[in-house]
């Protein structure tokens, strides 16, 4: 009976380890589970390894975040920026015919009260775009922003608001004022990442980018976040996102920078080639900084703040692309040798958007011959005898035909990376452009397919 005894206890001791094993198991896949219902996901393999950055506080920025249920329950879902006041502001929209009110409220707030000594807020929703909603969609968007502007005595002018998720319903815009008490209390200068938390949909992972460089007299900050996963095309710039900097610099300077970069960034992306009724990017700058004020674009410093500013908008960028609906490849179209830019743009994104290109890619075929195919669709001037294309270093065709070496082996194992380079020459002129998208899996479908049930 002794003996028997002893192994009852050895069994439940065995027993205990393999419930807190499972335990540790359910409580990993918890943490690399976002999303809700059918629509969770395990972190994109694509992800940044090392989680979401370090990103420095930006003077004169504070945020808040909280969970008002406007469609998702038991997470964060709206996110509040507090801008100090003479904060400068710049903008790019999407130019969807169907876009959002809060775009539409934005472009025309940016056009009067981009600069001012006031200070300024955004405050932003997930779950709910507030698109195709008619008049009680502008109704939800000045609820939201004259709420905003009561509680932190602010000019609505001044108040920018964004909203993400789904299309054609309305806005339950009283669950977000309801929780302005909340939110003004709990604004916090170290609070980015959770804000950048509150506004992802299907998102895996919540992205942030940093850069610092030496102004005139004192260190320039800038820190930004971004949601992105799904309709990513480009048309703008794309998604959501929120850059920060404690640069002093006018409104106008700003603006013209975020103009020329956002086309090599922002509008070089595509998931699935779907341009979102919401896609908004809003850079703001406190002028807090203890560096001059940036006043000559052609000076040293613009010129350095530029840079930093377009390294912010590619990383950020890349992210979205990397976190694509269902994603497990990372691909750059890199095409040269077009007549001009546009038509290496428009070539780029043919092969970038093409079905077919994106399914091979996610089967590691080799299928060059889509390529091809993807080129002659577009529209854009090509010569079938003067195409050469590449998988990174490896040629596969020149001259409108295969290369004489070509090793159906040695592309097919290029193509088993995870980051890939497809490489096209067009042979014709100095026209060159890249842009980056990702592969297209059944995932994809699932995500989509469920999205509103």
């Amino acid at each position: 009976m002794a003996r028997k005894g002893a192994d009852l206890k050895a069994d439940v001791k065995k027993l205990k380890e393999k419930v807190q094993k499972l335990r540790k198991k359910v409580k990993k896949a918890a943490k690399d589970t976002v999303g809700s219902g059918k629509t969770a996901a395990t972190v994109s393999p694509l992800a940044p390894k090392n989680g979401f950055p370090t990103l420095p506080r930006i003077a004169g920025v504070e945020f808040a975040t909280v969970a008002a249920g406007v469609r998702y329950a038991g997470r964060t879902d709206v996110m509040l920026a507090r801008l100090a006041p003479g904060t400068a502001l710049a903008g790019a929209f999407t130019r969807s015919s169907t876009r959002a009110a809060c775009v539409l409220d934005c472009q025309s707030k940016l056009k009067i009260a981009a600069e001012s000594e006031d200070g300024a807020a955004i405050i932003v929703n997930s779950g709910n775009a507030n698109a195709f909603t008619g008049k009680a969609g502008q109704e939800a968007v000045d609820a939201v922003t004259s709420g905003v502007a009561a509680a932190l005595g602010l000019p609505p002018s001044r108040v920018l608001s964004s909203s993400t998720g789904v299309i054609g319903e309305p806005l339950p815009h009283k669950r977000i004022t309801a929780s302005l008490p909340e939110l003004v209390a709990g604004l916090d200068d170290g609070a980015i990442e959770l804000a950048a938390r509150a506004i992802m949909t299907t998102d895996t992972f919540a992205k942030g980018a940093a850069a610092e460089l030496a102004g005139e007299g004192g260190t320039i900050r800038i820190a930004g976040i971004a949601k992105g996963s799904g309709m990513i095309a480009p048309d703008m710039a794309t998604m959501l996102v929120y850059i920060f900097t404690d640069a002093a610099i006018p409104s106008k300077a700003l603006q013209k920078m975020v103009s020329r970069q956002v086309d090599d960034t922002f509008n070089a992306i595509t998931v699935d080639s779907d341009t979102s009724t919401s896609d908004a990017l809003i850079v703001a700058a406190t002028g807090m900084s203890d560096a001059a004020p940036i006043t000559d674009l052609r000076g040293k410093v613009a010129r350095e703040f530029e840079a930093a500013l377009r390294r912010v908008m590619m990383d950020l960028a890349h992210q979205v692309v990397r976190d694509g609906e269902g994603a497990t490849k990372f691909v750059e179209v890199r095409v040269t040798g077009a007549a001009d830019a546009a038509d290496a743009h428009r070539i780029a994104m043919a092969i970038a958007n093409s079905p077919l290109v994106k399914t091979a890619i996610a089967g590691e075929d080799a299928n060059w011959g889509r390529i091809v195919a993807a080129i002659g669709k577009s529209g854009a001037r090509a010569d079938r005898d003067l195409i050469s294309i590449r998988f990174g270093d490896l040629l596969v065709a020149e001259k409108g035909w295969r290369v004489p070496d070509y090793s159906e082996q040695a592309a097919s194992d290029y193509m088993k990376r995870q980051d890939l380079v497809i490489g096209v020459d067009l042979g014709l002129g100095k026209g060159a452009k890249s842009v980056w998208t990702c592969d297209l899996t059944h995932r994809y479908i699932d995500i989509n397919a469920d999205y509103r049930s």
